[in-house]
């Protein structure tokens, strides 16, 4: 969820049982530069949240646990999954499923944290061996296991594969979360009846409320379960919200670029919002992009 997930976004994102920072390198966190500050940044009302890293480095890892730059956070989740060529080139990410042995070690050095450590995983890079990884994961003793059930080598086109998330579910002492490829209410059911839980990343960008949506459908008895419509005013006056709050944190270090990505995904589902986006792709404030919003979101 790399240019999704910061704390105004984090914040917007009704109904979610829990919440993670973007995927952060353990040596951003030691150098404290402005962006990863940003990154960072949590508050109150974004509770629980977990830190997501990653890195390569075993020295590194340990002089994190040693700066205790983690402490503001419920938990840490180590990320093994992210199949970005910029972060697998550096040997992180979802690399580190090549090293089953290596995680371990990790999560053993992140152990002394006393927090609770989760582990993000893949099937495999190019090939699968997520019953090794999940073991090692488990037994090094991780709290939890989140598992996307692709290859790090398959795109968004290659349908997530729900049967392996049992077969780890049989092997591991730990709770297992399943992801991949959760876009309602029913598939976060079909999710629950083989995982401990269901994580949400692809369908929330753009459409905040669809935890919001999930958690109604999954709290009414089975003959009420109805899915609801995407509610497109309701998604325009929460970036609205974004908007406002990118400025209360961050001021004159918004990210621009992120913004308009962010505002092209919720842009969509009404007349006119190609129009909105070409718009809001030329604007030069965020006082412009608000005005692009708010004319379709008073109409």
């Amino acid at each position: 969820m790399v240019n999704v997930t910061d704390l105004p976004y984090r914040l917007i994102c009704k109904g979610a049982g829990m919440k993670y920072t973007e995927m952060l390198y353990v040596d951003a966190i030691l150098h404290e530069n402005r962006k990863t500050e940003n990154l960072m940044t949590t508050c109150k009302e974004d509770k629980p949240v977990g830190l997501q890293i990653t890195g390569n480095s075993i020295g590194e890892f340990e002089k994190f646990v040693k700066s205790g730059r983690w402490k503001k956070f419920d938990l840490i989740d180590l990320n093994c999954g992210c199949p970005s060529l910029r972060i697998t080139g550096n040997a992180a990410g979802s690399y580190l499923l090549k090293n089953p042995e290596k995680i371990s070690e990790i999560v053993l050095i992140l152990k002394k944290t006393e927090k609770p450590v989760t582990v993000k995983i893949r099937l495999g890079v190019k090939e699968n061996n997520v019953l090794e990884v999940a073991r090692a994961v488990s037994d090094a003793g991780a709290d939890a296991l989140t598992v996307h059930a692709r290859l790090a080598i398959h795109g968004r086109s290659v349908r997530a594969d729900w049967a392996w998330l049992k077969k780890v579910k049989k092997i591991v002492k730990i709770p297992v979360i399943g992801n991949g490829d959760v876009f309602s209410g029913d598939d976060a059911r079909r999710m629950l009846e083989i995982c401990d839980g269901v994580m949400i990343a692809r369908g929330a960008i753009g459409d905040p409320l669809i935890f919001d949506r999930t958690s109604r459908y999954l709290s009414r008895p089975p003959a009420q379960r109805k899915e609801e419509e995407v509610n497109v005013k309701e998604n325009l006056k929460l970036f609205l919200k974004y908007l406002e709050l990118e400025e209360k944190y961050f001021g004159s270090g918004v990210d621009f670029s992120r913004v308009k990505y962010l505002g092209g995904k919720f842009l969509r589902g009404f007349s006119g919002a190609g129009k909105a986006r070409v718009r809001m792709m030329v604007a030069k404030s965020l006082d412009e992009i608000k005005e692009v919003v708010k004319v379709f979101d008073n109409r």
